[in-house]
Parts: C-alpha cells; sequence; structure tokens
C-alpha cells in the first residue's frame, strides 16, 4: 500500500486538473490522471513525477460509468488505497440558444459534467470512508447565475453543487465539497472565445474577449493550488458547502502548505 495520499484528478491533461496534480505531486501524493486523450497526460504525468509525485495514467471518457470503474480499480490495484477524488473534468458546449441547442451535445454535457462525477464518487465511496477521504466537486460561478447560451452548462454545475450537499448529507464520514475556480485561462475560455460570436450577444462576446486582452483570467495554478489543498486537509465543516477558491479560509493554509510557485 502506498504510504502518502492517493488522489484521482479526472480531466488531468490540462488547465485546472494538471495544476491541481501538480500541487499533490509536490507533497509527495499519488495521483491518478484520467483524460480522454493518454498522450496529453504523458507530460502531466512526467511533471507529476518530477515533482516528487507518484502518477498513474488513465485514459477514460468519464462520461461513461463502465470507465470511470476501470479507473477506481486501476487506482486500488496501484497503489493499494483512495484518499481523495478530484471531479475537475468539465465541457461547456454546446454553445447555443435553447431554442436551437442539439440535443447530443446537451445531454452529453450533462453527462460528463454531472454524471462522469457521480459515476467516479459512487465507486469511490467504500475506499474513501476507509480512509474518511475527501471528495471536491469543481463547478463554477455559472450554477448560481443564469448565463444565456450555455444553458446545459449551467444546469449540470448547480446540479453538481446540490449533488455535493446530498453526498454530504448521506456520507457523514466524508468530507465533500465543490469549489468555484473563478475565471480561468483555460481550454474553455478558449472555446468560448472561437465559438461565442456569431451564437453570444456582442455584450457576451466582447466580455470574455475583454478578460483575455485585460489579462483578467486567473492562472490555472491559482485555483489548483486551493482545489489541491482541499483534496488533501479540507475540514469536516466544510462538507457539503460550495466554496470560492480564493476564499481566505482555503488560499491562506494553502498557500503555506505549498508555496507561490512550483519548483
Amino acid at each position: 500500500m502506498y504510504e502518502n495520499p492517493v488522489v484521482i484528478v479526472s480531466g488531468a491533461s490540462s488547465g485546472v486538473g494538471a495544476a491541481t496534480a501538480c500541487w499533490l505531486a509536490s507533497t509527495a501524493a499519488a495521483v491518478t490522471l484520467i483524460s480522454r486523450s493518454e498522450s496529453a497526460l504523458q507530460s502531466v504525468a512526467e511533471e507529476v513525477k518530477r515533482l516528487g509525485g507518484a502518477p498513474l495514467v488513465c485514459e477514460a471518457d468519464i462520461s461513461d460509468a463502465g470507465a470511470c470503474r476501470a479507473a477506481v480499480l486501476k487506482t486500488l490495484d496501484r497503489f493499494g488505497r483512495l484518499d481523495a477524488l478530484v471531479n475537475n473534468a468539465g465541457i461547456i458546449e454546446p454553445i447555443a440558444p435553447v431554442a436551437s441547442a442539439d440535443t447530443e451535445r446537451w445531454q452529453y454535457n450533462i453527462a460528463v459534467n454531472l454524471l462522469g462525477p457521480f459515476y467516479l464518487a459512487r465507486e469511490a465511496i467504500a475506499e474513501l470512508r476507509k480512509q474518511r477521504g475527501r471528495i471536491v466537486n469543481v463547478s463554477s460561478g455559472a450554477a448560481t447565475r443564469a448565463l444565456e447560451h450555455v444553458s446545459a452548462y449551467c444546469a449540470a454545475k448547480a446540479a453538481l453543487n446540490h449533488f455535493t450537499r446530498v453526498l454530504a448529507a448521506e456520507e457523514p464520514r466524508l468530507t465533500v465539497m465543490s469549489a468555484r475556480p473563478g475565471v480561468v485561462d483555460t481550454r474553455m475560455q478558449e472555446t468560448i472565445r472561437r465559438d461565442g460570436p456569431g451564437v453570444m450577444t456582442a455584450g457576451q462576446v466582447a466580455y470574455y474577449q475583454n478578460l483575455k486582452l485585460r489579462g483578467e483570467l486567473e492562472a490555472p495554478e491559482v485555483p489548483g493550488r486551493a482545489i489541491a489543498w482541499l483534496a488533501l486537509h479540507g475540514p469536516a465543516e466544510f462538507s457539503g458547502q460550495f466554496l470560492d477558491y480564493d476564499d481566505p479560509r482555503i488560499s491562506r493554509p494553502a498557500l503555506a502548505l505549498f508555496g507561490e510557485k512550483l519548483e
């Protein structure tokens, strides 16, 4: 059995997921890296190893319940334990009004953003109970705001927050949290800037483009550090809560534990 914490991180090939995995690695944690692209995961795995962690690459689409089960079993077979699960994988598409949204793409958004966390949590619960472990569901400010043209994303993230509350109530041995990562400089923002024009209003398009132009997007390493701290040390009193990555109760101890930069 691996002596240090073992954490599963979905959506780990880039952005917040990759940053979270690297912060965890800096504490010598073992990290199962889940993504649909194994080749993209390999560079993250190399960085995890360089930072002192033990990586396990797992190519999987979390919209598939069987793939989620296989990822958990692979983790247990390799490391013998599981201490935390970070449900980070997410997509924003389709960017479209409800009246003309493609039904299959809408369903797939729900499958990735909501069903995937359910599948992984369901498979992980029994092992997490043994460690009094943690689940961090990476949500969004869209969970509480009516953002036009991203209805599936808003609905899925709102449901993910309430799923977090229900799971926290059902599993008192676990600490189950959802986290708002802020507006981050990731592929999701690239997708909005690419696909938004012609669909979104001119004001919406300008807002997202200006976030990038003005340098107002958060670097993935900042919310990643907060999420990694929650996965390792989130206190029981946080269970069921929707937390901001820059909440001083999180950001300050995370900075104290990990430092300012990954070395």
